[in-house]
Protein backbone atom coordinates (compact mmCIF):
# COMPACT_ATOMS: atom_id res chain seq x y z
CA UNK A 1 0.00 0.00 0.00
CA UNK A 2 1.51 3.27 -1.06
CA UNK A 3 1.08 6.53 0.37
CA UNK A 4 -1.79 8.91 -1.11
CA UNK A 5 0.13 12.21 -0.80
CA UNK A 6 -1.25 15.21 0.11
CA UNK A 7 -0.73 17.34 -3.10
CA UNK A 8 -2.02 20.92 -3.68
CA UNK A 9 -3.65 20.86 0.00
CA UNK A 10 -0.58 23.31 1.94
CA UNK A 11 1.31 25.71 0.60
CA UNK A 12 4.89 27.74 1.59
CA UNK A 13 3.99 31.19 2.04
CA UNK A 14 7.12 32.27 3.45
CA UNK A 15 11.11 31.55 3.90
CA UNK A 16 14.18 32.46 5.10
CA UNK A 17 17.76 31.40 4.78
CA UNK A 18 21.10 32.63 6.53
CA UNK A 19 24.10 32.66 4.85
CA UNK A 20 25.88 29.11 4.80
CA UNK A 21 30.06 29.13 5.75
CA UNK A 22 31.80 29.99 9.34
CA UNK A 23 30.01 32.28 11.80
CA UNK A 24 32.25 32.50 14.22
CA UNK A 25 30.30 35.35 15.73
CA UNK A 26 27.34 33.83 15.65
CA UNK A 27 25.40 31.59 17.64
CA UNK A 28 22.79 29.21 17.08
CA UNK A 29 20.24 30.85 18.41
CA UNK A 30 21.60 34.16 16.91
CA UNK A 31 20.55 31.91 13.14
CA UNK A 32 17.65 31.18 14.51
CA UNK A 33 16.69 34.40 14.65
CA UNK A 34 17.83 35.78 11.62
CA UNK A 35 16.26 32.44 9.78
CA UNK A 36 12.79 33.42 11.25
CA UNK A 37 13.06 36.88 11.10
CA UNK A 38 13.56 36.26 7.11
CA UNK A 39 10.47 33.62 7.16
CA UNK A 40 8.26 36.19 9.11
CA UNK A 41 8.49 39.51 7.22
CA UNK A 42 8.19 37.08 3.74
CA UNK A 43 5.14 35.83 4.87
CA UNK A 44 3.95 39.11 6.62
CA UNK A 45 3.26 37.45 10.11
CA UNK A 46 4.19 37.92 13.32
CA UNK A 47 5.35 34.50 15.50
CA UNK A 48 2.44 34.30 17.33
CA UNK A 49 0.08 33.63 14.18
CA UNK A 50 2.18 30.41 14.12
CA UNK A 51 0.61 27.63 15.93
CA UNK A 52 3.24 25.24 16.42
CA UNK A 53 6.80 24.58 15.23
CA UNK A 54 9.17 21.49 13.74
CA UNK A 55 12.52 21.92 14.69
CA UNK A 56 15.90 19.97 12.46
CA UNK A 57 18.81 19.63 13.85
CA UNK A 58 21.49 16.72 14.12
CA UNK A 59 23.72 17.96 16.59
CA UNK A 60 23.57 21.99 17.62
CA UNK A 61 20.64 20.71 20.50
CA UNK A 62 18.47 18.81 22.22
CA UNK A 63 15.27 19.16 22.49
CA UNK A 64 12.49 21.86 21.32
CA UNK A 65 13.82 24.21 23.86
CA UNK A 66 16.51 25.15 21.54
CA UNK A 67 13.76 27.06 19.19
CA UNK A 68 11.73 27.75 21.84
CA UNK A 69 14.72 29.37 24.10
CA UNK A 70 15.84 31.13 21.22
CA UNK A 71 12.83 32.86 19.49
CA UNK A 72 11.38 32.64 23.29
CA UNK A 73 7.94 30.78 21.82
CA UNK A 74 5.11 31.42 24.38
CA UNK A 75 4.08 27.92 25.62
CA UNK A 76 3.49 26.39 22.03
CA UNK A 77 4.37 22.61 20.74
CA UNK A 78 7.86 22.38 19.05
CA UNK A 79 8.71 19.13 18.26
CA UNK A 80 12.64 18.19 17.25
CA UNK A 81 13.47 16.08 14.23
CA UNK A 82 16.36 14.33 13.08
CA UNK A 83 17.20 12.10 10.09
CA UNK A 84 21.09 12.16 9.19
CA UNK A 85 20.97 14.32 6.55
CA UNK A 86 17.43 14.35 5.38
CA UNK A 87 16.81 16.16 8.83
CA UNK A 88 15.78 19.53 7.65
CA UNK A 89 13.35 18.09 4.80
CA UNK A 90 12.18 16.00 7.84
CA UNK A 91 11.04 18.72 9.93
CA UNK A 92 9.18 20.17 6.68
CA UNK A 93 7.75 16.81 6.14
CA UNK A 94 5.97 16.88 9.33
CA UNK A 95 4.94 20.41 9.30
CA UNK A 96 3.18 19.75 6.18
CA UNK A 97 1.49 16.85 7.43
CA UNK A 98 0.33 18.39 10.82
CA UNK A 99 -1.46 21.24 8.59
CA UNK A 100 -2.99 18.65 6.16
CA UNK A 101 -4.34 17.00 8.40
CA UNK A 102 -6.68 20.11 10.03
CA UNK A 103 -4.35 20.15 13.10
CA UNK A 104 -3.31 23.52 13.18
CA UNK A 105 -3.92 26.53 10.78
CA UNK A 106 -0.57 27.88 10.29
CA UNK A 107 2.87 26.12 11.41
CA UNK A 108 6.76 26.89 10.78
CA UNK A 109 9.53 23.91 10.28
CA UNK A 110 12.81 25.23 11.22
CA UNK A 111 16.70 23.41 10.50
CA UNK A 112 19.63 24.44 11.91
CA UNK A 113 23.27 23.21 12.70
CA UNK A 114 26.09 25.10 13.28
CA UNK A 115 29.65 22.77 12.47
CA UNK A 116 32.78 24.85 12.74
CA UNK A 117 33.41 25.45 15.85
CA UNK A 118 32.44 22.77 17.59
CA UNK A 119 36.15 21.01 18.09
CA UNK A 120 34.70 18.32 15.36
CA UNK A 121 35.96 18.03 12.21
CA UNK A 122 32.77 16.45 9.64
CA UNK A 123 29.50 15.60 10.77
CA UNK A 124 29.21 15.73 14.48
CA UNK A 125 26.84 12.38 16.45
CA UNK A 126 27.74 9.80 18.62
CA UNK A 127 28.96 6.53 17.93
CA UNK A 128 26.16 3.84 18.15
CA UNK A 129 26.78 0.80 20.09
CA UNK A 130 26.71 -2.34 17.56
CA UNK A 131 27.64 -5.77 17.02
CA UNK A 132 31.24 -4.74 15.69
CA UNK A 133 29.95 -5.82 11.97
CA UNK A 134 29.16 -2.39 10.76
CA UNK A 135 32.13 -0.58 8.42
CA UNK A 136 33.61 1.66 9.73
CA UNK A 137 34.58 3.56 6.35
CA UNK A 138 34.39 7.72 6.29
CA UNK A 139 31.77 8.96 4.91
CA UNK A 140 34.85 9.97 1.40
CA UNK A 141 35.57 6.69 1.49
CA UNK A 142 32.21 4.70 1.43
CA UNK A 143 30.99 7.54 -1.15
CA UNK A 144 34.11 6.97 -3.39
CA UNK A 145 32.85 3.55 -4.32
CA UNK A 146 30.42 4.85 -6.17
CA UNK A 147 32.73 5.95 -8.52
CA UNK A 148 34.46 3.15 -9.57
CA UNK A 149 31.52 0.62 -9.42
CA UNK A 150 29.85 3.04 -11.93
CA UNK A 151 32.27 3.23 -14.32
CA UNK A 152 33.09 -0.45 -14.51
CA UNK A 153 29.06 -0.80 -14.91
CA UNK A 154 28.52 1.02 -17.70
CA UNK A 155 31.88 1.38 -19.16
CA UNK A 156 33.65 4.44 -18.73
CA UNK A 157 37.45 4.48 -18.53
CA UNK A 158 39.45 6.37 -15.69
CA UNK A 159 39.93 9.39 -17.36
CA UNK A 160 36.52 9.83 -18.53
CA UNK A 161 34.90 9.14 -15.00
CA UNK A 162 37.17 11.84 -13.55
CA UNK A 163 36.31 14.59 -15.99
CA UNK A 164 32.59 13.62 -14.99
CA UNK A 165 33.37 14.64 -11.89
CA UNK A 166 35.42 17.33 -12.27
CA UNK A 167 32.27 18.79 -14.34
CA UNK A 168 29.81 18.30 -11.66
CA UNK A 169 32.35 20.07 -8.98
CA UNK A 170 32.99 23.03 -11.48
CA UNK A 171 29.15 23.40 -12.34
CA UNK A 172 28.56 23.65 -8.55
CA UNK A 173 31.03 26.20 -7.94
CA UNK A 174 29.94 28.11 -11.10
CA UNK A 175 26.61 28.67 -9.57
CA UNK A 176 27.59 29.21 -5.98
CA UNK A 177 29.86 31.92 -7.20
CA UNK A 178 26.80 33.80 -8.54
CA UNK A 179 24.61 33.19 -4.69
CA UNK A 180 25.74 35.69 -1.96
CA UNK A 181 24.50 32.95 0.57
CA UNK A 182 26.78 30.39 -0.34
CA UNK A 183 29.85 29.11 1.48
CA UNK A 184 32.15 28.88 -1.06
CA UNK A 185 31.59 31.90 -3.73
CA UNK A 186 34.67 31.92 -5.94
CA UNK A 187 34.46 29.91 -9.34
CA UNK A 188 37.05 26.69 -8.92
CA UNK A 189 38.62 26.04 -12.52
CA UNK A 190 38.14 22.33 -13.97
CA UNK A 191 41.87 21.98 -14.19
CA UNK A 192 42.29 22.65 -10.07
CA UNK A 193 39.75 20.54 -9.70
CA UNK A 194 41.06 17.63 -11.22
CA UNK A 195 44.77 18.15 -9.84
CA UNK A 196 43.37 18.10 -6.32
CA UNK A 197 44.80 16.49 -3.66
CA UNK A 198 43.20 12.89 -3.30
CA UNK A 199 41.13 12.51 -0.22
CA UNK A 200 39.91 8.75 -0.73
CA UNK A 201 40.06 6.75 -3.84
CA UNK A 202 39.15 8.79 -6.76
CA UNK A 203 37.55 11.68 -4.92
CA UNK A 204 39.83 14.75 -4.67
CA UNK A 205 39.40 17.93 -2.33
CA UNK A 206 36.85 19.58 -4.53
CA UNK A 207 35.21 16.13 -5.03
CA UNK A 208 33.54 16.69 -1.32
CA UNK A 209 31.24 19.03 0.36
CA UNK A 210 31.86 21.25 3.21
CA UNK A 211 30.52 21.55 6.06
CA UNK A 212 29.18 24.75 7.82
CA UNK A 213 26.83 27.12 9.67
CA UNK A 214 23.55 27.46 9.14
CA UNK A 215 19.67 27.95 9.42
CA UNK A 216 16.23 27.75 7.34
CA UNK A 217 13.17 28.28 7.95
CA UNK A 218 9.77 27.71 6.02
CA UNK A 219 5.89 29.27 7.19
CA UNK A 220 3.48 26.73 5.89
CA UNK A 221 -0.64 26.92 5.71
CA UNK A 222 -3.86 25.44 4.15
CA UNK A 223 -3.34 25.76 0.46
CA UNK A 224 -6.71 27.97 0.37
CA UNK A 225 -5.48 30.49 2.93
CA UNK A 226 -1.93 30.56 1.33
CA UNK A 227 -2.91 34.02 -0.61
CA UNK A 228 -3.65 35.91 2.44
CA UNK A 229 -0.12 35.75 3.06
CA UNK A 230 1.56 35.92 -0.36
CA UNK A 231 0.88 36.50 -4.29
CA UNK A 232 3.31 33.64 -4.99
CA UNK A 233 3.09 30.50 -2.58
CA UNK A 234 4.88 27.73 -3.13
CA UNK A 235 2.16 24.57 -3.18
CA UNK A 236 3.55 21.23 -1.88
CA UNK A 237 2.64 18.28 -4.52
CA UNK A 238 4.62 15.92 -3.26
CA UNK A 239 6.50 14.41 0.10
CA UNK A 240 8.31 11.35 -0.22
CA UNK A 241 10.34 9.25 1.92
CA UNK A 242 12.29 6.10 2.50
CA UNK A 243 14.45 4.11 4.79
CA UNK A 244 16.40 1.14 3.13
CA UNK A 245 17.07 -1.80 5.29
CA UNK A 246 20.51 -0.89 5.25
CA UNK A 247 21.44 -4.26 3.51
CA UNK A 248 24.12 -2.61 0.98
CA UNK A 249 27.27 -3.11 2.42
CA UNK A 250 26.38 -7.44 3.55
CA UNK A 251 24.36 -7.79 0.07
CA UNK A 252 26.57 -9.66 -2.55
CA UNK A 253 24.20 -8.49 -5.33
CA UNK A 254 24.36 -4.79 -4.51
CA UNK A 255 27.02 -2.86 -6.68
CA UNK A 256 26.90 0.32 -5.66
CA UNK A 257 25.70 1.99 -8.37
CA UNK A 258 22.51 3.00 -7.46
CA UNK A 259 20.78 4.66 -4.25
CA UNK A 260 17.66 1.68 -4.04
CA UNK A 261 16.25 4.02 -1.47
CA UNK A 262 16.16 7.49 -3.99
CA UNK A 263 14.50 5.15 -6.85
CA UNK A 264 11.96 4.10 -4.25
CA UNK A 265 11.24 7.74 -2.83
CA UNK A 266 11.38 9.33 -6.19
CA UNK A 267 8.98 6.80 -7.94
CA UNK A 268 6.75 7.95 -4.69
CA UNK A 269 6.68 11.32 -4.74
CA UNK A 270 6.31 11.13 -8.85
CA UNK A 271 2.90 8.90 -8.36
CA UNK A 272 1.98 11.55 -5.84
CA UNK A 273 2.35 14.43 -7.94
CA UNK A 274 1.31 12.94 -10.96
CA UNK A 275 4.15 13.54 -12.66
CA UNK A 276 5.25 11.26 -15.56
CA UNK A 277 8.16 12.54 -17.05
CA UNK A 278 10.25 14.28 -14.47
CA UNK A 279 12.68 15.29 -16.79
CA UNK A 280 10.54 16.80 -19.04
CA UNK A 281 8.14 18.62 -16.32
CA UNK A 282 10.59 19.74 -13.33
CA UNK A 283 11.82 23.50 -14.08
CA UNK A 284 15.34 22.43 -11.31
CA UNK A 285 16.51 19.95 -8.66
CA UNK A 286 18.01 20.65 -5.83
CA UNK A 287 20.27 17.20 -5.01
CA UNK A 288 22.17 15.79 -2.26
CA UNK A 289 25.94 16.30 -4.23
CA UNK A 290 27.93 15.20 -0.79
CA UNK A 291 30.65 14.15 -3.28
CA UNK A 292 30.31 14.50 -7.16
CA UNK A 293 29.93 10.84 -8.15
CA UNK A 294 26.56 10.90 -5.80
CA UNK A 295 25.17 13.92 -8.20
CA UNK A 296 26.11 11.88 -10.98
CA UNK A 297 24.36 8.13 -9.83
CA UNK A 298 21.33 10.48 -8.67
CA UNK A 299 20.50 11.54 -11.80
CA UNK A 300 19.54 8.42 -13.31
CA UNK A 301 18.18 7.61 -9.56
CA UNK A 302 16.06 10.36 -10.24
CA UNK A 303 14.79 9.92 -13.38
CA UNK A 304 16.53 12.47 -15.17
CA UNK A 305 18.76 10.53 -17.34
CA UNK A 306 18.28 7.00 -19.07
CA UNK A 307 20.92 4.66 -17.36
CA UNK A 308 24.55 4.70 -17.89
CA UNK A 309 23.89 7.70 -19.61
CA UNK A 310 24.28 10.02 -16.86
CA UNK A 311 27.69 10.72 -17.02
CA UNK A 312 27.40 11.70 -21.07
CA UNK A 313 24.89 14.08 -19.92
CA UNK A 314 26.73 15.48 -17.01
CA UNK A 315 29.44 16.25 -19.47
CA UNK A 316 27.08 17.92 -22.50
CA UNK A 317 25.88 20.75 -19.85
CA UNK A 318 22.54 19.64 -19.46
CA UNK A 319 22.17 19.83 -15.93
CA UNK A 320 23.85 23.36 -15.93
CA UNK A 321 22.33 26.73 -14.64
CA UNK A 322 21.52 27.24 -18.31
CA UNK A 323 20.78 23.77 -19.31
CA UNK A 324 17.85 21.87 -19.65
CA UNK A 325 17.21 20.59 -16.31
CA UNK A 326 19.88 23.05 -13.81
CA UNK A 327 20.77 20.75 -10.82
CA UNK A 328 22.03 22.82 -7.74
CA UNK A 329 21.16 26.30 -9.10
CA UNK A 330 22.47 27.65 -5.93
CA UNK A 331 25.51 25.74 -5.65
CA UNK A 332 24.40 23.10 -4.22
CA UNK A 333 25.89 21.17 -0.65
CA UNK A 334 29.04 21.46 -2.75
CA UNK A 335 29.80 25.23 -3.07
CA UNK A 336 26.10 26.20 -0.91
CA UNK A 337 27.26 24.71 2.23
CA UNK A 338 25.83 21.82 4.42
CA UNK A 339 24.82 22.67 7.75
CA UNK A 340 23.27 18.87 8.25
CA UNK A 341 19.83 20.52 9.91
CA UNK A 342 19.75 23.51 7.71
CA UNK A 343 20.36 21.40 4.14
CA UNK A 344 16.75 20.47 3.02
CA UNK A 345 14.75 23.68 3.60
CA UNK A 346 17.98 25.57 2.45
CA UNK A 347 17.43 23.56 -1.24
CA UNK A 348 13.43 24.60 -0.60
CA UNK A 349 14.57 28.26 -0.42
CA UNK A 350 16.25 27.92 -3.97
CA UNK A 351 12.91 26.54 -5.31
CA UNK A 352 11.44 29.73 -3.27
CA UNK A 353 13.31 32.07 -5.27
CA UNK A 354 13.48 30.05 -8.75
CA UNK A 355 10.51 29.30 -9.41
CA UNK A 356 8.68 32.76 -7.92
CA UNK A 357 11.72 34.26 -10.19
CA UNK A 358 13.20 36.17 -7.22
CA UNK A 359 16.45 34.53 -8.10
CA UNK A 360 19.28 36.77 -8.79
CA UNK A 361 19.65 37.82 -12.90
CA UNK A 362 22.58 35.67 -13.12
CA UNK A 363 21.06 32.42 -11.90
CA UNK A 364 17.47 32.69 -12.62
CA UNK A 365 16.94 30.12 -14.56
CA UNK A 366 15.67 30.29 -18.22
CA UNK A 367 13.43 26.50 -17.59
CA UNK A 368 11.06 28.74 -16.03
CA UNK A 369 11.65 32.20 -17.47
CA UNK A 370 11.40 31.12 -20.58
CA UNK A 371 10.17 27.38 -20.55
CA UNK A 372 7.11 28.20 -18.37
CA UNK A 373 8.08 25.32 -16.65
CA UNK A 374 6.28 25.06 -12.59
CA UNK A 375 7.84 22.65 -10.87
CA UNK A 376 10.79 22.09 -8.46
CA UNK A 377 12.52 18.93 -6.64
CA UNK A 378 14.66 18.61 -3.47
CA UNK A 379 16.24 15.57 -2.92
CA UNK A 380 18.13 14.72 0.37
CA UNK A 381 19.73 11.59 1.72
CA UNK A 382 21.42 10.36 4.69
CA UNK A 383 23.64 7.75 5.29
CA UNK A 384 26.21 6.07 3.25
CA UNK A 385 25.63 3.77 -0.31
CA UNK A 386 23.49 1.01 0.26
CA UNK A 387 22.59 1.68 4.07
CA UNK A 388 20.85 5.23 3.86
CA UNK A 389 17.52 7.17 4.12
CA UNK A 390 16.03 9.43 1.18
CA UNK A 391 13.68 12.38 0.78
CA UNK A 392 11.65 13.99 -2.40
CA UNK A 393 9.88 16.45 -2.38
CA UNK A 394 8.29 18.35 -5.17
CA UNK A 395 6.77 21.92 -5.14
CA UNK A 396 4.84 23.67 -7.76
CA UNK A 397 4.07 27.48 -8.12
CA UNK A 398 0.57 26.87 -9.41
CA UNK A 399 -2.64 24.55 -8.33
CA UNK A 400 -3.07 21.51 -10.04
Amino acid sequence: MGSRGIKDQVAIVGMGCTPFGEHWDKSVEDMLVDASTEAYASAGINQDDIDAYWFGTLGSGVSGLTLSRALKIDYKPVTRVENMCATGSEAFRNACYAVASGAYDMVAAFGVEKLKDNGMSGLVGGTIPDDGTAPTLTAPASFSLLAPAYASKYGVDETEMKDVMTRIAWKNHYNGARNPRAQFQKEVSQEKICNAPLIAGQLGIFDCSGVSDGAAAAIIVRAEDAHKYTDNPLYVKALAFTAGPGAGPIDSDYDYSTFHEVSACAADAYAQAGVENPRAEIAMAEVHDCFTPTELVLMEDLGFAERGLGWKEVLAGTYDLDGELPVNPDGGLKSFGHPIGASGLRMLFECWLQLREEAPPERQIKSVTEGGKKLGMTHNLGGAPGNCVSFVSIVGSELG
